[in-house]
């Protein structure tokens, strides 16, 4: 399986090209670019790019979209139809539990709202999983991005289906490095509290301007931080690091 990765130099977030192999077709995902060198790369390898599979609608994962289709004009863009009529471009929707077939390989879209509405993983071959902005190395989403829904869905999305793949799965998020759903289950600091492995944090702190508990202060892909906190209601959130300051 050939998977070349470009990552905006800003934003941090990944474009994907995914194929068999060469001489076939192949698909991307995401298109945040900079695309320039995985279409090279397509060009190279005699890649035919039929589909953009998008993970969500954000800027950082689209803005590039239409130098893809300008160089494969015939590429059906697909994504979940909540989020269709966000993204100039879309051509098609991707529903949850879609199977496409693209040069040979089995392309499974799984429902991980949270980050946004109509998030979508892609689990291809049963050997890897694009996670858009829902699990990253170390770290997890935030649900306070436009189109976000619940800390649930976001906790439901990583536990109950992305962490349930198999262990050796590799995870490719839509921002940094990659990783394995067996890392994640050990490492990742969010993880490891839902787990019941490590203990959640009770220190009292103002985020966003509210008076809150911080559960858990992680880090974020970015080399910052990502926080768990919950509100005077009991409810839960997650918010930017640098939105929370610390007794």
């Amino acid at each position: 399986m050939i998977v070349e990765r470009s990552m905006h130099p800003d934003w941090l977030s990944n474009t994907y090209l995914v194929a068999a192999g060469p001489g076939g077709e192949g698909f991307l995902v995401d298109a945040g670019g900079p695309v320039r060198p995985l279409l090279d790369k397509a060009g190279e390898e005699g890649i035919d790019v039929t589909h953009v599979l998008l993970t969500h609608h954000h800027h950082d994962h689209v803005a590039e979209l239409a130098a893809v289709t300008d160089r494969f004009p015939d590429a059906q863009v697909l994504i979940h139809p909540a989020e269709r009529e966000l993204v100039d471009g879309a051509t098609g929707d991707l529903e949850p539990g879609d199977e496409l077939t693209i040069g040979g390989l089995s392309v499974h879209a799984v429902h991980t709202p949270g980050h946004t509405r109509g998030m979508l993983s892609l689990v291809v071959d049963g050997q890897e999983v694009f996670t858009g902005d829902t699990l990253f190395k170390n770290s997890v989403g935030g649900v306070r991005a436009p189109g976000h829904t619940t800390y649930a869905d976001l906790k439901r999305s990583i536990m109950d289906v992305l962490l349930a793949l198999p262990p050796e799965t590799t995870v490719r998020p839509g921002h940094t490095e990659p990783t394995t759903v067996a890392a994640e289950l050990e490492t990742n600091a969010f993880v490891r509290v839902w787990r019941g492995l490590d203990p959640e944090g009770s220190e009292q702190c103002t985020a966003m301007g509210e008076p809150a508990t911080l559960v858990l202060l992680g880090d974020d892909y970015d080399g910052g931080h990502k926080a768990w906190v919950r509100w005077a209601d009991g409810a839960d959130d997650v918010v930017p690091g640098s939105q929370v300051q610390r007794s």
